[in-house]
C-alpha cells in the first residue's frame, strides 16, 4: 500500500508541572506498578530522569517506527546530527537487548551548549491504525536537576502513512558554571522521551548527551 507523506513544523511548548492534576512527586517503581495506564500528567511527576523504561516494545500497538531523525541549528542551518535507515529490519535482531532502537548516546561540541534554538526533524511510519493525539513529553535532566521540559503535538496520523515534523526547541539559558560542569561530566545530562496516543503512554525512548566533539578544523 502506497504511503501518504504528511510533514508539519512544530513549535515547543514549555511544558511545567502546572499542567498537571496531581502534583504529588512519583518514583519510577510507583509506575511500573501502576495498574492503570500511564498518563502524561503521570510523567509530570516524575522528579528524575528514569534508570529504566516505562513500556515494553509491545505497547506500541500503532506500530510507530521512526525512521529518520535530523538536528540543525536554527540559526545557521548547520546540520549537527543525523541518521536515517531504510526499515525496521534492525527490530528482531535486537530482542535481548531492552535498549535497543530505544537509546541514543549523542556527542556535541561545547558549543551547542550556547545555540539559542535547534530544529529536531522526526520522520515515522505508522501501521496500519489510526492515531489520534499523538503526543510527546520530552524531558532534559542534569544530575537529576530538571533542565528543560517540552510538550509537542504531532497531532492525528492516519494508518499505513509516513510523516515528517520538525520539533523547534527554545534552548535553556545555562549558567557558566553549570555549563562547565556538563562538559567536564559526558553523559550526566539525559533525556526521556515519553510518546502518547490518546494520553496513554505507548513509547520511552532515553538518551545521554556528551559535549566533547571538536569542530575545528
Amino acid at each position: 500500500m502506497a504511503s501518504t507523506a504528511v510533514s508539519s513544523t512544530n513549535k515547543a511548548k514549555q511544558a511545567t508541572n502546572n499542567a498537571t492534576t496531581d502534583g504529588t512527586p512519583i518514583t519510577e517503581e510507583e509506575l511500573k506498578q501502576k495498574g492503570t495506564p500511564i498518563t502524561v500528567d503521570d510523567i509530570f511527576r516524575l522528579q528524575k530522569s528514569t534508570n529504566g523504561y516505562l513500556t515494553e516494545t509491545d505497547d506500541n500497538v500503532y506500530k510507530i517506527d521512526f525512521v529518520h531523525f535530523r538536528i540543525r541549528d536554527m540559526k545557521t542551518n548547520k546540520v549537527l546530527f543525523e541518521v536515517q535507515r531504510e526499515c525496521d529490519e534492525d527490530e528482531a535482531m535486537d530482542n535481548d537487548d531492552p535498549s535497543a532502537g530505544r537509546f541514543v548516546q549523542y556527542h556535541f561540541p561545547p558549543s551547542f551548549l550556547k545555540l539559542k534554538q535547534v530544529g529536531a526533524l522526526v520522520g515515522f511510519k505508522v501501521g496500519n491504525r489510526e492515531v489520534k493525539s499523538f503526543r510527546m513529553i520530552e524531558r532534559h535532566f542534569f544530575r537529576d536537576q530538571l533542565i528543560k521540559s517540552f510538550d509537542f503535538d504531532f497531532g492525528f496520523c492516519p494508518p499505513n502513512t509516513t510523516n515528517s515534523i520538525e520539533h523547534i526547541y527554545d534552548m535553556p539559558d545555562i549558567d557558566s558554571k553549570q555549563m562547565k560542569e556538563m562538559i567536564n561530566h559526558p553523559n550526566e545530562t539525559k533525556s526521556d522521551s515519553f510518546y502518547f496516543v490518546d494520553n496513554q503512554l505507548i513509547m520511552h525512548k532515553k538518551a545521554t548527551y556528551a559535549f566533547d566533539l571538536d569542530y575545528s578544523q
